[in-house]
């Protein structure tokens, strides 16, 4: 294989931890402009969708039957949960409860697909669990849940993440760019409903500048789905999760200078103990 071949699939990758760990950002500026979440992300995949138009009718004679309407909804339901959590919540602690998707990818799996847990499973629950319990115990309220609605948010849309990644490897019919365009055109469809009942939609008053930061949005959303869902064809599975990782890295540094969040021991320990199972979970495929 090529360099070039070699370089591009984590160059996919990485560009996808790089916009994720940073997109947050963006959309609290037009939050504070007074475009409001749901209004902004309505947009914002819109137009991903505009600027993915070229692959519009092939798309949608694939995008049928019931494994594609499950990948739709759940790829968007991760991404509206993963905004609105972002927007409201503590950058880190969202990101790490979103990140426990290896332990529901493992559960859906078993559900789905059939797949048998190796010992790498079991250590990969453990260590999701732990994680999730040092970060989240406080003594003086009980069991160790998410605290707020948007850890809640962070947490499902996790799970909806594992949903879109078991059945993308279950609806494997479905072509790379039909993958893409239901991430798009399910953040769409869920953030509709939720505009209506808050009164609608309404675009006046949204000045030039934030058109702007939504149509780089829109671009970035669009470029980045396709790099991707490269990346993760040609990857082995391991490989990506470590890649994908580092979203991580640009959340922490860029919640601490954009948002002066820090985490503090406990969160840091949660912290490892997830990344650590994450970092395991590529060994559930790589090893029979």
């Amino acid at each position: 294989m090529s360099s070039k071949q070699n370089i591009m699939p984590v160059a996919g990758i990485l560009s996808g931890a790089l916009v994720w760990g940073l997109i947050w950002y963006p959309y609290r500026v037009l939050q504070i402009a007074g475009i409001s979440a749901p209004l902004a992300t309505l947009i914002s995949y819109l137009l991903a969708m505009l600027f993915g138009a070229f692959m519009l009718p092939g798309v949608f004679r694939e995008l049928r039957g019931g494994w594609a309407a499950l990948l739709v909804f759940s790829a968007g339901w991760a991404n509206f949960g993963y905004v609105l959590a972002m927007l409201h919540g503590e950058v880190m602690r969202v990101l790490l409860l979103f990140y426990l998707a290896p332990l529901w990818t493992l559960l859906l799996s078993y559900w789905l697909l059939g797949e048998r847990l190796n010992r790498y499973g079991y250590l990969v629950i453990a260590l999701s669990l732990g994680g999730a319990f040092v970060m989240l115990w406080k003594p003086e309220l009980g069991m160790p849940f998410p605290q707020n609605s948007s850890e809640w948010l962070g947490l499902s849309a996790g799970v909806g993440f594992a949903l879109s990644n078991v059945v993308s490897r279950r609806a494997n019919h479905l072509s790379v760019e039909a993958k893409s365009f239901s991430i798009w055109l399910g953040t769409a469809l869920l953030t509709a409903p939720l505009l209506c009942w808050q009164g609608g939609v309404s675009l006046q008053g949204i000045a030039a500048v934030y058109w702007l930061i939504l149509l780089l949005l829109g671009i970035a959303l669009c470029a980045v789905s396709f790099a991707v869902q490269y990346g993760i064809t040609h990857m082995p599975a391991n490989r990506a999760m470590l890649l994908f990782l580092f979203e991580l890295v640009i959340a922490a540094i860029a919640s601490y200078f954009l948002a002066n969040e820090a985490m503090g021991l406990r969160e840091w320990l949660g912290a490892v103990l997830i990344v650590s199972a994450s970092l395991l979970s590529g060994k559930l495929y790589a090893v029979k």
